[in-house]
């Protein structure tokens, strides 16, 4: 039929062309899932093996948390007017890691190609900034950042750099290394220590010495090596802090540190020292060591009722600022650790007792021979005499061996032994300052001859410091007080630290004191004007002693040393002065005393001690 529509199977409709299309992206986006979701399945197996089965193998690739010493600032050391005696300045080390450096701390396996080329120019582009800002050797530098292997082919993982660089300059550097993206270089703390004054008092002060255990142990490596540097060192160095940083392969992460532990600034310590006093006390006696002769000398100017130490000179001495051009013979201190024997000086201590003991007065009579026999061996004075007529007094201005002889006989060894030790002699003072000698002093069982010869200063031992608060002691009203070098200390706030005191206890009366002063006065008195200090009535005595001496055998060598105190009729101020090992002849009134009454006339009027105003006693020296 015409126009009629055809039978059987209906034509099949056509999809519309956008519907093809999604779905094939979506065939598409179901693979990428697919992929992407077995990658991860992968990478979290992977991260499950390393983290949990596999630490051993790759705990060396982790970052590891490590600590690193922050030294504490050391306190300072100032004289009694705060005048700076020994202070740090911040400075450090600057080290280097070249296996960092090589590959500006990054894996060699990551790098591209850029920093590849990047890290290759590092050895040269911080040398340039290390010889800009430092001076010193460019090749010197760039051997020390290039070479990352050792002769047998080990890693070299540190190299010194520069050292004691101030502060200031190490943060220009770090700054300029940091900003052109280079890593590798790194600081340890290292103070400067700094003496301004050079070696006038260095042998009290003392100096900083290298410490091989605790560089070792990685820790600041400068402990004090003498004086209060050393006596002080726990207190002066404080405690010290504690950096955190984090430790790759590679070697410390730069810029990943945190303080974990602050540092505790150590105590400041002001000493008992006058800066003013000290400076001339050191020429003075460097000047007397020089025109005698002699090899070595020491001064000690000490307030007499404080036991406080003004002055305290060594000659030769060093300058802690240049430790190399010193002999190390020098660094000690002789005032306190050279034991010796005192000579005629000890006569004051041998009266003292038998003032005391109620055995003689100044005006006892005394007849002196020309000697004395003494174990076999005669004792003669220093000057030849027949048969003479001396007053107690006249025995020690005229240091008559023979009448201190006859004179100490009277009291038994066991009282001398007591007095002496009362005194101080045979033990440390504990003045504060290390490697004190104790010197020596024989006990009661000691023979006649030994009794004898200690009478005027022959056959025990002591030191300047002993023998300096001895006569101190006695002419302070008969009252002891122990010598001592600190006056004061503060923590890193400004409050105060106790410090020790001194120990004071009464030795001789009151008027034993004042009758020995009046019989020193004799000595001053029988060598005037030579030994007057304008204004002041003065006290002292002469020391001359037998020495051995390293260029002969036996005792070939003397010690001339003197004591003077001022103002005689109440004693503020006392200097001692020896002179060690002169073989020309001569006395401790010649050539020590001259020294003393030039330090006691600048010390005198420096701490303001009142003028005399009453005459010198005139006590009879002869009968």
């Amino acid at each position: 039929m015409t126009g009629a529509r055809r039978q059987g199977r209906p034509t099949p409709r056509r999809r519309p062309w956008w519907s093809v299309r999604v779905g094939a992206v979506q065939r598409r986006m179901m693979v990428v899932l697919v992929v992407f979701v077995a990658f991860g399945l992968v990478l979290g197996l992977r991260c499950v093996y390393v983290q949990g089965l596999d630490l051993a193998g790759h705990a060396d690739a982790a970052l590891m948390p490590a600590t690193q010493e922050i030294p504490a600032t050391r306190g300072s050391i100032t004289d009694r007017n705060g005048q700076v005696l020994a202070q740090s300045t911040p400075a450090v080390n600057i080290t280097v890691d070249p296996t960092i450096v090589a590959t500006n701390g990054l894996s060699i396996e990551s790098m591209s190609l850029g920093e590849e080329l990047k890290a290759q120019a590092g050895p040269g582009i911080i040398a340039a900034i290390l010889t800009s800002e430092l001076g010193g050797d460019f090749q010197s530098y760039y051997n020390k950042l290039k070479t990352t292997k050792t002769g047998s082919g080990e890693d070299i993982r540190y190299a010194m750099l520069a050292q004691t660089v101030l502060t200031f300059t190490n943060l220009q550097i770090a700054a300029r290394v940091e900003a052109l993206g280079y890593v590798g270089l790194f600081r340890e703390q290292a103070p400067i220590r700094n003496y301004p004054n050079g070696s006038v008092g260095s042998n009290v002060v003392g100096f900083m010495t290298h410490d091989d255990q605790a560089a070792a142990d990685g820790k600041y490596p400068w402990i004090g090596g003498a004086g209060t540097e050393y006596s002080l060192n726990t207190a002066l160095s404080g405690v010290d802090g504690q950096e955190l940083y984090e430790w790759s392969p590679y070697g410390k992460i730069p810029t990943d540190t945190a303080v974990v532990k602050e540092p505790q600034e150590g105590y400041s310590y002001r000493l008992t020292l006058d800066m003013g006093l000290q400076y001339m006390q050191d020429k003075r006696l460097a000047d007397a060591v020089r025109q005698t002769g002699s090899t070595s000398g020491k001064a000690i100017t000490l307030a007499v009722k404080t036991g406080e130490i003004l002055a305290m000179s060594n000659y030769p001495t060093y300058d802690p600022n240049d430790l190399n051009s010193s002999s190390p013979d020098d660094r000690g201190n002789r005032a306190i650790d050279a034991a010796y024997e005192p000579g005629s000086v000890q006569k004051v201590l041998t009266i003292a007792a038998l003032v005391d003991q109620g055995i003689v007065t100044p005006a006892t009579k005394v007849i002196v021979p020309s000697s004395v026999v003494s174990g076999g061996v005669p004792i003669k004075d220093s000057w030849s005499h027949d048969t003479i007529q001396l007053t107690a007094a006249g025995v020690i201005a005229n240091s008559s061996n023979v009448g201190s002889v006859l004179l100490a006989r009277q009291m038994s060894k066991q009282t001398m032994v007591d007095y002496l030790r009362s005194f101080g002699l045979g033990s440390p003072t504990d003045v504060g300052l290390p490697g004190e000698a104790s010197g020596y002093l024989p006990d009661e069982t000691m023979t006649d001859q030994t009794r004898d010869n200690m009478a005027f200063g022959q056959g025990l031992a002591v030191t300047a410091i002993q023998e300096a608060a001895a006569v101190a002691g006695i002419v302070n009203g008969g009252k002891y007080v122990s010598p001592r070098i600190v006056k004061s200390a503060t923590d890193s706030h400004g409050n105060a630290v106790p410090v020790p005191e001194s120990v004071t206890r009464q030795v001789v009366s009151p008027e034993t004191s004042k009758q020995v002063v009046e019989m020193m006065e004799g000595v001053v008195a029988l060598n005037s004007p030579a030994l007057d200090i304008e204004g002041y009535r003065t006290a002292a005595k002469s020391g001359t002693a037998e020495e051995t001496n390293p260029s002969c055998v036996g005792y070939c060598a003397w010690a001339y040393s003197y004591v003077g105190v001022a103002p005689s009729e109440d004693p503020e101020i006392l200097t001692y002065v020896v002179l060690d090992h002169l073989t020309a002849t001569g006395s401790g009134t010649s050539e020590a005393a001259p020294v003393v009454k030039d330090i006691m006339s600048v010390a005198l009027p420096m701490f303001a001690v009142p003028v005399s105003t009453t005459p010198a006693s005139d006590l009879p020296l002869t009968w």
